[in-house]
């Protein structure tokens, strides 16, 4: 099993800063990956999201091998080519959507067959498709291994019984992907909120040899105090040397705890999701340009940050798109919410670097201890 070179520059507490070397480009961490569901970060040009300090973003398998499809994307050249994305990227296997489809999916011990929410059509996801589907037709630099998303909350019983699951999932998943010079694998660590399933299952997946390590489970509603708890339950059983991945967070508070907690990775839909309905994150937290207090308020969105989504429009102008129903104010939120997010991961990086991560958690901390997520964040 193939593991691109990760190298840790800088520490701070149990915060750390370094690169994951890839083949088409280091991504530095912690890094923030914008979602590009359908081989789009939506409302954005992929030069926008270069330009805002992206390495690497996200593909999703399950939307993509229902449309336009994954045999289609290959013979269009692969998905870099087909987003016109050069940097790095990574795919998620699939299973988080099949998950969210309880009323429309069927789980075995071999995979799991759903409907297409799109058209109803039958499907069949198994590790071996899965990485066949992210690795060989979309082209992934990182594929994550098929595992089964457990519902929060649950009993212990249940959360057992999905993490062993996952961890034969892991298993097929890592003899589907086979040897590898420039691509790799991550394995994903399951266990709800339980501390020795967590510890179970960080100690197994460690063992099985991929890539990087995931944690699993999380973003699902389970609110921001018990995602800190879960962290705090799993790192301590990883190997310091692999990058740690925390899917589906999040919110910017969250990723800074996360990072406290030694999290590398992070992916989210929040920046383009919010920003489509009018919401903007700043340096002092989230905004609602819906509300009618900024119609006249001529001041940029965060002039703190040197980006002309930033700063060259007003509130009052971006008021009035949202307001309206026109397409730019959702294009320049989401804009500006990328960039955002991609400011705040540099802040992040340089702080541990320079030493001064712990103040840095405890302002932003103070700051924004009001827009920690709540249940059903995701």
């Amino acid at each position: 099993m193939s593991r691109f070179p990760f190298k840790i520059s800088a520490r701070d507490g149990a915060a750390r800063t370094g690169v994951l070397e890839t083949p088409r480009g280091d991504i530095r961490t912690p890094a923030f990956m914008p979602v590009g569901t359908a081989a789009t970060v939506k409302a954005l040009y992929m030069d926008q999201v270069k330009d805002a300090g992206a390495d690497i973003i996200l593909g999703n398998t399950y939307h993509l091998m229902l449309r336009p499809g994954a045999e289609r994307v290959k013979k269009l050249g692969g998905l870099h080519s087909f987003a016109k994305w050069d940097g790095p990227m990574l795919t998620d296997s699939g299973g988080f959507q099949v998950w969210s489809l309880s009323q429309l999916r069927k789980m075995d011990e071999d995979g799991v067959t759903f409907q297409s929410h799109l058209d109803g059509s039958k499907h069949r996801l198994d590790p071996a498709r899965s990485i066949e589907i992210q690795a060989d037709l979309l082209g992934a630099d990182i594929s994550m291994q098929l595992d089964e998303c457990t519902d929060y909350p649950c009993s212990h019983e249940e959360a057992e019984r999905s993490m062993n699951l996952s961890l034969r999932w892991g298993e097929r998943s890592l003899d589907a992907f086979g040897e590898r010079s420039d691509q790799t694998l991550f394995g994903i660590v399951q266990g709800s909120n339980y501390p020795d399933l967590r510890e179970a299952s960080a100690k197994a997946v460690a063992a099985q040899g991929f890539g990087g390590i995931a944690l699993g489970g999380l973003a699902v509603g389970e609110g921001h105090e018990q995602m800190c708890k879960t962290i705090d339950m799993t790192v301590p059983h990883l190997p310091d040397d692999y990058p740690r991945y925390v899917m589906g967070v999040g919110k910017p508070i969250d990723l800074v705890e996360a990072v406290a907690r030694g999290i590398d990775m992070f992916d989210c839909v929040l920046p383009t999701r919010t920003g489509r309905h009018g919401q903007a994150w700043t340096w002092d937290g989230p905004i609602n340009l819906k509300n009618a207090k900024f119609a006249e308020d001529l001041a940029p969105l965060d002039e703190r940050i040197d980006s002309p989504p930033s700063r060259d429009f007003s509130r009052a102008y971006l008021h009035h798109l949202i307001r309206s129903g026109e397409y730019l104010g959702s294009m320049v939120l989401s804009w500006h919410n990328t960039v955002f997010f991609q400011a705040l991961m540099a802040e992040i990086r340089a702080s541990i670097a320079e030493g001064r991560f712990a103040a840095l958690r405890a302002e932003l901390s103070a700051r924004w201890a009001h827009t920690a997520s709540k249940p059903k964040d995701h």
